[in-house]
């Protein structure tokens, strides 16, 4: 496959669009910016990018073809508002000859070990993952033809701890709610890492054509995260090598799993959060590992590993934004 040179981006500035929208930037990728005609969410792109800006109703395959015409690929960073939109996009890249479409997934992949009330929001999703499938498979043996790669993150780590207390960690207000023994491990990707797996994928076509790609940037457990916040909240604090003081609690997993099937049942929104926490945190379960370092395409991608200080470290920095 030739090399990829030029990206269009649909969700440039979102949550995950933006440090996917900088990594490949400063990877050297010619980006195009693809949004709707009344979105004003390219006031939020990262600072200091100039981006060809291209607007385009979602809805209008036609149009969104036209407008994908010469890229040589595709990223889908869209937020839950515009799932209903994401077969079209497809139909579109597919349409204008573009050559990898990374799908909309940034999330848990195809998780056989997913709740069953979370399997509808799945399903959702891959609508468009089996419409890129198909495409690929009338591409098959075409030199240049359609692909795509789909990513599975887990975890957006230090992009979740500071925005979902749920998780177990109110920042703002050093408090803790600790599941079962906090010691039930999980996996992460840090926006940095998300936006490197991206670019890694770009730059990997051959081996990463047609398949799911599992990355990650830890393996940590509710226990480390919090030595690793009473540590750097210390410092900051001037305690030196004491301990920040932070109010700690404690609760069950299965405790947030019957409050968020309760919720569902009572038509009561803040449901997901909770049966997510649950997977999370399961004692004895690893229903949130989404690879080991080993199994991991982390390496190929050129996604680091990273310690759990340093996540922390970005987590705390983010609610200081």
């Amino acid at each position: 496959m030739a090399a990829i040179r030029k990206v269009a981006i649909f969700g440039a500035a979102g949550n995950f669009g933006a440090p996917i929208t900088s990594a490949l930037a400063d990877a050297g990728f010619a980006v195009t910016v693809v949004t709707r005609p009344d979105s004003n969410s390219t006031s939020a792109l990262p600072a200091g990018l100039d981006l060809p800006v291209l607007r385009v109703d979602y809805a209008d395959v036609d149009a969104l073809a036209a407008a994908l015409a010469g890229q040589d690929a595709v990223v889908s960073a869209v937020g839950p508002g515009a799932i209903g939109a994401a077969k079209g996009m497809v139909d579109a890249a597919a349409r204008a000859g573009v050559r990898r479409y990374i799908i909309n997934d940034f999330g848990w992949g195809l998780n056989e070990r997913s709740l069953p009330e979370l399997k509808p929001i799945g399903e959702q999703r891959k609508v468009a993952w089996d419409c890129a499938v198909e495409y690929a498979r009338r591409d098959e043996g075409k030199q240049d033809g359609f692909t795509w790669t789909g990513i599975t993150i887990g975890n957006p780590i230090d992009w979740a701890l500071p925005k979902f207390p749920p998780m177990g960690f109110n920042i703002a207000e050093r408090r803790a709610t600790i599941y079962d023994a906090g010691t039930e491990e999980f996996t992460g990707t840090t926006l940095e890492g998300i936006g490197q797996s991206v670019v890694g994928v770009l730059r990997r076509p051959a081996e990463t054509a047609n398949r799911f790609v599992k990355v990650r940037s830890i393996q940590t457990s509710q226990n480390a995260l919090l030595a690793a916040f009473q540590r750097q909240t210390a410092a900051g604090q001037g305690q030196g090598q004491g301990q920040g003081q932070w109010e700690i609690e404690h609760s069950t997993a299965q405790q947030s799993l019957e409050r968020g099937r309760k919720k569902l049942a009572g038509g009561k929104g803040g449901w997901i959060l909770d049966l997510l926490v649950y997977q999370l945190y399961a004692p004895g379960e690893a229903r949130c590992i989404v690879a080991s370092r080993e199994d991991a395409d982390s390496s190929l991608l050129g996604v680091r590993e990273e310690t759990v200080d340093e996540v922390v470290g970005k987590a705390l920095s983010r609610l200081r934004a």
